[in-house]
């Protein structure tokens, strides 16, 4: 594990653009990196390094960055009105670049495949007056019913948008030539576990056909999210995955590299499983990242085998029971795309795993207030 510091996020933004131009800089050797993949807590400036990165890009009128953060959402924008309270659309700004192939290209039916995979709702846009209507029924006459959609289905819909753009931007659309670099931050910030899954998947498909072309920068503070975007891209060796750190006590920056599934973001992934626990919103998936946490303790620990972090019971001194129970139900994709609640018998072992897991290895009480465990008859 390597750690790299910086004085303030232009020299980040400098650094990310160094390793996707020239590769990775290691002996005499210069491996190519097509995805940087960073993980870094809310408020540590992922936002700002998204910014920093895209306006290193700027010459002029030229720009190399297609990006998704915080303002992008800041291109649409709803007008509700307000004079008759009837037609409530959203209007899209016509000055960005973002919007350049509204026009010719089609986006609509660009978008709504992609929409329909999260949303139930169908949309409407006009290059005329720059709007988009949301509706799930028509009138008698077959014209929509205007609505206004959820802040979060908002957000999968400009989402969706985004990764309508990018795909245009990947197929190197006369439209989009401009674009050397997308650049992902948080994506998933108002979606719920099984979308974030769903939404990682997607969007690892979609760049593993970029061959290179076009670099990546993808940020979250989501683990699960990260996790998956990790296990999907790192088959391809030309992914660099970092922890991004703002030591606030020297104004620093660093970026900590590791080569495997990053052990330093168990704690976050400690912390969904607890809540997930807490609230008895127990799925299959939760038997993935449970297993994932035991085997980076085992190898941590010199173990060979994740069963060693399970306690052992009287009954069951080799731990066979619930190894097997783990194995099972982190067995094949299955368990991350289509996500199924467990059974209650199912989720009294998980219960017991995590508990005697993080009792046994010390982790802070504050952190995950301790549970009374259910006896499993």
């Amino acid at each position: 594990m390597s750690e790299l510091a910086f004085t303030s996020l232009e020299k980040v933004a400098t650094h990310l653009r160094d390793i996707l131009r020239n590769g990775l800089q290691r002996s005499n050797r210069h491996p190519t990196v097509n995805q940087v993949l960073l993980f870094a807590y809310n408020g540590t400036g992922k936002t700002r390094l998204s910014m920093a990165f895209k306006d290193l890009g700027k010459n002029g009128d030229e720009r190399d960055t297609l990006y998704f953060n915080a303002y992008t959402e800041d291109l649409f924008h709803w007008d509700n009105d307000l004079a008759s309270d009837t037609t409530r659309i959203m209007r899209l700004n016509r000055d960005s670049r973002f919007f350049n192939g509204l026009h010719e290209l089609g986006i609509e039916t660009r978008i709504q495949p992609l929409l329909n995979r999260y949303a139930d709702f169908s949309i409407r846009i006009s290059s005329e007056d720059w709007s988009v209507i949301f509706f799930r029924e028509r009138s008698e006459d077959g014209e929509p019913l205007p609505i206004k959609v959820s802040r979060g289905e908002e957000n999968i819909f400009v989402w969706c948008f985004y990764l309508a753009v990018a795909q245009l931007a990947i197929d190197e659309h006369e439209s989009y030539k401009w674009v050397k670099y997308l650049y992902i931050d948080d994506p998933i910030s108002s979606l719920d576990d099984n979308n974030a899954i769903a939404v990682a998947s997607h969007l690892a498909q979609l760049l593993k056909v970029t061959s290179g072309k076009i670099k990546v920068v993808i940020s979250t503070h989501h683990a699960l999210f990260f996790n998956v975007m990790w296990n999907e891209l790192q088959e391809s060796r030309k992914m660099q995955p970092y922890f991004l750190n703002h030591k606030k006590d020297n104004l620093s920056y660093t970026l900590r590299y590791t080569n495997d599934t990053p052990f330093y973001h168990h704690i976050a992934l400690l912390e969904q499983l607890h809540a997930a626990m807490e609230s008895d919103q127990l799925y299959t998936y939760h038997f993935n990242i449970l297993r994932s946490i035991l085997e980076k303790t085992a190898t941590f620990h010199g173990f060979k085998n994740f069963s060693a972090c399970i306690k052992r019971e009287a009954d069951d001194p080799d731990g066979i029971l619930h190894s097997r129970l783990i194995n099972v139900l982190s067995h094949g994709n299955y368990s991350l795309f289509e996500p199924r609640e467990m059974l209650e018998e199912n989720k009294q072992y998980f219960r017991k795993i995590l508990n005697d897991f993080m009792a046994n290895y010390r982790f802070n009480t504050e952190t995950f207030p301790p549970r009374e465990l259910e006896t499993i008859s």
